[in-house]
């Protein structure tokens, strides 16, 4: 699998491994990877069957699937201990690896997650996976920006969005690829599992989030031992994306709480 590791900024840097939502591709991060970039050293990359790592995904696909080829991945780069920074199916990914490899993760932030699908969001994945059957994968990209963006934000950003449009179109991870990931979604559970996790959490959601409930990040601080929250009153789905400056003041605070700074080498 490829992953792009940025700069350390200095010997020893922490590493914080960016993992993107439903969508799969690491640009998603953009508006983080400068933010990050200063004290952490950042990895981002296109999950399987994705971007720049093509494949066709086997049936009964899992997020436990998806969180073990990233860690095996970052072994292979050299990366033995790293924070996580996920977005929805990111942030799910990433309960995945502090469950799995405890020893490897540092840190978890997570962006709008949840501990088991709400009914609402359930119906509104089955919405977009009917646009996605019975319209087509263009169909299904056009109305994308709905269920991420706030309706001011997307208003004032419409070249923004049109080009998002075009390239989510000319990368299209493939119908079958996205049923699977979405069957992976919607399976997953943590009501049982997440008492375990040892890991300190922070928990970033935004209160006008159309897609996910805030009130699912309020469960999930519940259920985790070693979690946060911090919630954002507006920003929607997309919050690291559509109110970035504020999102970005959050995720470096959390972090700098979660991680021990390291000793700095001075020259």
């Amino acid at each position: 699998m490829k992953l792009r590791l940025g700069e350390a900024p200095y010997p020893g840097a922490p590493v914080v491994v960016m993992i993107a939502g439903l969508g799969g591709l690491g640009g998603y991060w953009l508006a983080q990877q400068s933010a990050l970039g200063q004290a952490y050293q950042t990895v981002v990359y296109d999950q399987r069957g994705t971007g720049e790592n093509p494949d066709a995904l086997p049936e009964g696909y899992t997020l436990a699937d998806m969180a073990r080829e990233l860690h095996q991945a970052l072994v292979i780069h050299g990366v033995q201990r790293y924070a996580v920074l996920g977005h929805a199916l990111g942030g799910l990914v990433g309960m995945e690896l502090a469950l799995a490899f405890p020893e490897a993760v540092s840190a978890l932030v997570i962006v709008n997650g949840w501990l088991s699908l709400s009914a609402w969001t359930r119906r509104c994945f089955e919405a977009r996976e009917r646009l996605l059957l019975d319209s087509g994968p263009a169909t299904y990209v056009a109305a994308q920006p709905l269920f991420l963006y706030p309706p001011a934000w997307a208003e004032e950003n419409q070249p923004r969005l049109e080009a998002e449009e075009a390239l989510h179109n000319a990368h299209f991870q493939g119908t079958e690829n996205l049923l699977r990931r979405l069957w992976a979604l919607k399976s997953a559970d943590y009501r049982e599992s997440a008492a375990r996790i040892t890991t300190p959490v922070q928990l970033i959601c935004a209160r006008d989030d159309l897609l996910v409930p805030w009130t699912c990040s309020q469960a999930l601080q519940a259920a985790l031992p070693h979690s946060r929250l911090s919630v954002m009153e507006a920003g929607a789905h997309a919050c690291n994306v559509a109110a970035a400056p504020l999102f970005n003041s959050l995720l470096l605070a959390g972090l700098a709480a979660l991680i021990p700074e390291p000793h700095k080498e001075t020259v």
